[in-house]
């Protein structure tokens, strides 16, 4: 699997920087971009409309305020796209979220929340191990080790609990 990972600004790697982290820890693929709907829109189409041909089969894209990327994205390719509405300005996300979330009949965006680059990274490795076997057992494991992880967090409450 390959991701294209795409994003307005380079104040939104902060956060987007969390989706490389999955990435890599899944063995996907990926390729960075940083691009502005508005100000760089023809970087924006070449980019996507060449997608396919270079392997990519999802889109994670970061986006602040209004929050055009994403949808931008979607208007020029079938793929799935996840929004990751970012933390910025005088509404600290809540635009960029609406912005996202409201994208027109027939266009899908999948929206995580507010700075949620990690849960885009991971549902783009979902929508992969849908077709790969291989990435699917890693995120079955992936998520059983969470599932793990709060259990023995649960065992240590528990024992502090006791000695109360």
């Amino acid at each position: 699997m390959k991701v294209g990972l795409i994003m307005g600004s380079d104040s939104d790697f902060p956060v987007m920087k969390k989706a490389i982290a999955i990435f890599k820890e899944f063995g996907v693929e990926y390729e960075v971009l940083l691009a502005s709907a508005h100000r760089t829109p023809a970087a924006v189409r070449e980019f996507v409309s060449t997608a396919e041909e270079r392997g990519i089969s999802a889109f994670v894209v970061g986006a602040g305020m209004a929050a055009h990327l994403p949808g931008v994205v979607a208007s020029y390719t079938t793929l799935p796209v996840i929004g990751v509405p970012l933390e910025s300005g005088s509404l600290q996300g809540m635009d960029a979220l609406l912005a996202i979330v409201q994208m027109p009949s027939g266009i899908p965006v999948a929206t995580v929340a507010i700075n949620g680059a990690k849960n885009g990274a991971l549902l783009a490795v979902q929508i992969g191990a849908a077709s790969d076997a291989g990435l699917a057992k890693k995120y079955k494991a992936y998520r059983e080790n969470m599932a793990k992880e709060v259990m023995e967090k649960n065992q240590k409450l528990q024992e502090t609990v006791k000695s109360l």
